[in-house]
């Protein structure tokens, strides 16, 4: 998904927001028999100042299925993030944080990633009433 600075200009369209879907990357998920079970779904807004930077903020969301990391119980876990992050064009002075881009394009796959992998929690767990015995005790 991208953002066409340059189009958006001659548009005078400022602002908008963008919904879509895609694939989310297998490989971002650490934990132990667990893949994705529903595509990501982004829902973004985009505001392009006058300096041509570019501000996007929104939530992703997606499905988890796989293993508890404690019962190994089949489970399904649904998770949501609420995400923001500055593109500054090429050749501009950038934070550390903030994102790149060239030529009037924003791409937003490396940020999608990057959102996506900081919204993975690092275990997989049963929402409530585990099955694990030294989970169970009270």
């Amino acid at each position: 998904m991208v953002i066409d600075v340059r189009k958006c200009n001659a548009e005078r369209k400022y602002t908008g927001e963008l919904d879509f879907g895609f694939r989310g990357d297998e490989s971002l998920i650490d934990i132990p028999f667990v893949c994705f079970s529903s595509p990501v779904q982004a829902h973004l807004f985009y505001e392009i100042l006058e300096d041509d930077s570019v501000e996007v903020s929104g939530e992703v969301s997606f499905t988890l299925k796989g293993a508890c990391s404690r019962c190994l119980k089949e489970i399904e876990q649904r998770i949501s993030y609420e995400t923001e992050a500055l593109f500054v064009p090429q050749g501009r002075k950038a934070e550390a944080e903030d994102y790149t881009y060239r030529n009037g394009i924003v791409d937003l796959g490396e940020f999608l990633r990057d959102t996506v992998l900081f919204a993975l929690p690092s275990a997989l767990f049963c929402p409530e009433g585990c099955s694990a015995p030294e989970y169970n005790e009270e």
